[in-house]
């Protein structure tokens, strides 16, 4: 089988202007994206909720000579926080009333910002019903400016957030095939042209049986059902959507839906059942298209979402907490080798999509030159390159080898959304040109990490076939708990440096 070839890189400057997108836009009408739009609903009501109270607070220290419990005794009466309670619920109507989490009205961030501040200014007005009704002036003047200025804050924080977790998952339009030419495909793929909404791009079509097909989807044939595996492993494709009549050809589909299995792409088909041999088929609504059957093949629920915060929150502090030590071994690398202090290799990511994978550099300068040289000596079986005594390796650099401390920049890449702390670990693009095999490719159907089964089970020791084992069985038993899990087995396997080459 011939190796697959590079894939297709994202649109220079895409992700910033998927940064400049409103969130309803980014978040999309998925079941996953209605979900966490009703979270968004949720921290904006809090948020109203909370700084009223903080900004009644605020505004009232002097008022405290015998500590909060006191005042708090005094102000917050039943009747006050019925008021509370009451302009939480006219707050969240204020909100949805313009528009906040309607993608059609707000498209982008600079529509959203200012969406954002007329909500603040209009509950600001709103919240002026306090010193009238309670009969106090505990809520002046200065309550309302600080009110307007933290919720307007607040909201807008709590969107930059978000918007950072989805940034990876959507900088990219969402690549698909789709199986069959007929009357079917035709129709789905003109639906999918004229939705503006769903960022899709359609790779081309793929079927066995000639049909007089339009002359666009002619020539975007790439080939019949039988090369579906092969085409599937040399392009990056998100989704393949299946087109075919189910009746009359349905050894085909039950094919197709196989090789999308073992390549690791997740397939779609019209609401019909099917033997699928990985995780639960899920019914889904799709505008245009009715109802649909989605075969996911790694998880792809609400908790990613907190997978997501975990990478954030631990990329931020380690980059953190390491900057002195990023200093120190920047040092060491300039001094002991000409060359740069950070490597930055091309590696293949989620859904085979190419990025570059920084480390610190452990290597002379011209050494993916010189790697001709030494395929001869490659120690490690499969398509991989290993080798014991590599020449190419400065002095540093077995140090940080060893101690895996070249590894450290990779929060970049978690930052970036390249990358997880934990998943499997992302292969070179020579590497992955050697595959021979469709399963291997299951392994892109999730976020590469720093750290995985194989750096806890052994790393260069390992085999190849096991650290592919290794791989899949994480694809296939991922939970929150065997994260938390493999990072703190990590602690030790890096003091114990095993493995490590």
């Amino acid at each position: 089988m011939q190796a697959p070839a590079a894939a297709d890189a994202p649109p220079k400057g895409l992700r910033w202007r998927t940064w400049g997108a409103s969130l309803p836009a980014l978040i999309g009408n998925e079941p996953f994206g209605r979900l966490l739009s009703r979270v968004v609903r949720d921290v904006d009501t809090a948020a109203g909720a909370g700084v009223l109270l903080a900004a009644f607070l605020v505004t009232n220290v002097e008022r405290m000579p015998h500590g909060l419990n006191d005042f708090l005794g005094a102000r917050l009466t039943i009747k006050n926080f019925l008021l509370i309670v009451a302009f939480a619920l006219a707050w969240r109507f204020l909100c949805i009333g313009m528009g906040l989490y309607d993608r059609r009205v707000v498209v982008t961030r600079q529509d959203e910002t200012y969406r954002v501040i007329a909500v603040a200014s209009i509950g600001s007005l709103v919240a002026v019903v306090f010193p009238v009704i309670s009969e106090t002036d505990a809520f002046g003047f200065g309550a309302i400016v600080c009110f307007w200025l933290g919720v307007a804050g607040v909201m807008l924080l709590h969107r930059s957030l978000a918007r950072m977790v989805l940034a990876s998952w959507v900088s990219a339009p969402e690549e698909i095939v789709i199986v069959g030419t007929g009357p079917r495909a035709a129709k789905i793929y003109r639906e999918l042209c004229a939705d503006t909404e769903r960022r899709a791009h359609v790779v081309g079509f793929v079927d066995t049986h000639e049909h007089a097909c339009a002359e666009e989807i002619r020539v975007r044939t790439l080939g019949s059902v039988d090369q579906l595996e092969t085409i599937l492993m040399r392009r990056a494709v998100d989704q393949v959507l299946i087109a075919l009549p189910v009746r009359s050809r349905y050894a085909e589909v039950q094919a197709a839906i196989r090789t999308c299995s073992r390549v690791g792409v997740p397939a779609t088909y019209l609401a019909d059942v099917f033997d699928h041999p990985l995780r639960e088929p899920r019914f889904e609504a799709a505008a245009g298209r009715g109802s649909v059957v989605a075969l996911p093949v790694a998880a792809d629920d609400h908790r990613l979402i907190v997978k997501r915060i975990v990478d954030l929150l631990g990329a931020v502090l380690g980059l953190i907490v390491l900057a002195p030590l990023f200093l120190v071994l920047a040092a060491l690398i300039k001094l002991t080798s000409p060359g740069p202090v950070l490597f930055a290799q091309p590696r293949y990511g989620l859904r085979k999509r190419p990025f570059r994978m920084y480390k610190l550099r452990t290597m002379v300068a011209d050494a993916e030159a010189r790697q001709g040289e030494l395929e001869a000596r490659n120690e490690a079986a499969g398509p991989v390159f290993k080798i014991t005594d590599d020449p190419r390796v400065t002095r540093i650099g077995r140090f940080l080898r060893r101690t895996s401390l070249d590894e450290l920049p990779q929060l970049l890449n978690v930052l970036r959304g390249d990358m997880s702390l934990v998943g499997p670990r992302p292969l070179a693009v020579r590497d992955v040109h050697r595959f021979t095999e469709a399963a291997l490719m299951r392994r892109f159907s999730v976020t590469p990490g720093m750290t995985g089964l194989w750096q806890i089970s052994g790393r260069s020791d390992l085999p190849f076939d096991e650290w592919i084992r290794l791989d899949l069985e994480y694809i296939d038993r991922w939970s929150l708990r065997l994260d938390l899990g493999v990072l703190l087995r990590t602690i030790p396997a890096v003091i114990r440096c095993t493995g490590a080459r």
